[in-house]
């Protein structure tokens, strides 16, 4: 089978070829004829099954045949997605076909300024690829104007739900054309998909493939059995090893003290959460693309539609709550036919849970009880030689998580590896507190600024690390400062102070 053979314009067809596209995936091959056929389409597959070029294919396709100008304020096509990071992806996908076709575009969402986005829309676009709370926005303002619209498009339509996004979309489909083409995409179908299906899609085509109840045969799921303050230094280990890793935390907070804990001790590493700017969230993304950062420690935000290539390792430090979120996270490795693994962390209390999780996800892990770094099985799942950075990744962020600068001359900055409040109480659930085998103190509540006086230890002001001693102060060098060691050193000397983070959602 060739996108060809499925009616695909030969001219895309072409671009995909250039990208080393050759083979349609089961869920593109299933509604594709539909699809360019402009019938409104329903097609259920899991993350990573090939869904975006699924949809973007009859769009462009659609568009281009129509030939018609886009007009100040009325776009002619509107993808929905649920995340930024999801957005931007599309859009990453869309422009060699868009380009090819003669289409314009544009992404908006939330976190950034929205002038560049008004702009466009005044001026006119052909595809608007949004989350739903800011195009609600610049809909209200009079920016946008969906009666032109000739294709829409829900992505992830589940994962909105589940971020409540529902009654926005309805508000959004409902200005759209009753006459336009819809299609819905979803790696799960569930009642509150069902309200928008009899709403909006008018006799749609129904293709199912790679469910997210069905796993994928090339990625091989591990549970690790071990004691909680093991957890640390395992996952440096695994982590260390060569290729790219995505571990997942239940919370923002623990992303945030896991990422810390892991640069400083040695494994270079970014964050991906919510409480993060745009600027932030793509400034680290893209460090994970290029492969400066080794490592990208995320919350759910990153478990839909994020890809990168040659995930080799999906590691759960905190398992998920429930089944389709632990699927969904495990599809960021084993994509397009690759081989990937999967583990999950699991200490004493939690061993009914992660039972009942594999057993719902329809997986039968291999789990292996083990006592630290260095056991045979951390070499077996993650081969190659371990490798650590003096210091991890570190990369200055302003200290505003609003995305704007400082302004001034002594503008005070902190760096993305910084010691923050990480032996307090997380805003919900109970702490989950790792500590190291030295024994070493916790570290202390202050931040630790680019400038200044103070302590020149990695504890902060609040508490001083056990390698520490009172440090020089002021002009820290990039890898430490000039007085006092960080406490925190490689992982196979077990020096990893206390940190605590949720366990709630």
């Amino acid at each position: 089978m060739t996108f060809a053979a499925l009616g695909v314009p030969s001219s895309l067809a072409q671009i995909l070829e250039q990208q080393g596209i050759t083979t349609p995936t089961p869920i593109q091959a299933a509604t594709l004829p539909d699809s360019l056929a402009g019938r409104d389409v329903l097609g259920r597959g899991r993350t990573g099954s090939g869904k975006t070029y699924a949809f973007l294919l009859p769009l462009v396709a659609r568009l281009d045949k129509s030939k018609l100008p886009a007009m100040p304020r009325k776009p002619r096509a509107l993808i929905l997605a649920p995340t930024r990071e999801l957005v931007g992806q599309i859009h990453a996908s869309l422009a060699p076909l868009a380009k090819a076709a003669g289409l314009s575009t544009v992404v908006i969402y939330g976190g950034v300024g929205q002038g560049p986005q008004t702009t466009a829309l005044k001026k006119g676009v052909d595809v608007v690829i949004a989350c739903p709370g800011r195009l609600e926005d610049l809909m209200g303002q009079g920016y946008a104007d969906l009666s032109a619209i000739e294709v829409t498009i829900l992505d992830e339509a589940d994962h909105m739900a589940d971020l409540g996004f529902l009654p926005g979309v309805r508000r959004i489909m409902d200005k759209t054309p009753r006459n336009g083409q819809r299609m819905l995409f979803s790696a799960t179908l569930d009642k509150a998909i069902d309200v928008l299906v009899k709403r909006f899609l008018t006799d749609p085509a129904t293709h199912e493939a790679d469910s997210a109840q069905s796993p994928v045969g090339t990625m091989h799921h591990h549970v690790l059995h071990l004691s909680r303050e093991q957890r640390v230094p395992v996952l440096v280990d695994l982590t260390s090893a060569p290729g790219r890793t995505v571990v997942f935390t239940r919370t923002k907070y623990g992303a945030k003290a896991l990422a810390r804990q892991l640069n400083k001790s040695g494994v270079p590493s970014v964050e991906l959460h919510g409480n993060l700017s745009q600027n932030a969230r793509t400034r680290n993304m893209e460090a994970f693309h290029a492969g400066t950062a080794t490592t990208l420690v995320a919350t759910d935000i990153a478990a839909r539609g994020i890809h990168v290539d040659d995930v080799a390792l999906v590691v759960h430090a905190d398992p998920p709550v429930e089944h389709k979120a632990y699927l969904h996270r495990s599809g960021r490795t084993a994509r397009a036919g690759a081989e990937g693994t999967v583990i999950t962390l699991m200490t004493d209390e939690q061993q009914r849970d992660v039972r009942d999780l594999t057993r719902l996800a329809g997986i039968k892990p291999t789990t292996t009880k083990v006592n630290g770094p260095g056991h045979p099985v951390l070499e077996q799942l993650a081969p190659g030689e371990r490798t650590l950075v003096p210091g991890g990744l570190v990369v200055d962020v302003p200290v505003s998580t609003g995305g704007g600068r400082s302004t001034g001359g002594n503008a005070q900055r902190k760096r993305a590896r910084r010691t923050g409040q990480t032996n307090g109480q997380s805003r919900r659930g109970n702490p989950t507190t790792y500590t190291s085998e030295s024994g070493s103190a916790p570290a202390g509540g202050g931040q630790r600024r680019r400038s200044g006086g103070g302590q020149g230890s990695a504890g902060g002001q609040g508490g001083q690390a056990s390698g520490g001693g009172q440090g020089g102060g002021g002009n820290r060098r990039r890898r430490g400062g000039q007085g006092g060691q960080s406490g925190a050193s490689a992982p196979r000397s077990g020096g990893h102070s206390a940190s605590s983070f949720s366990r709630g959602r």
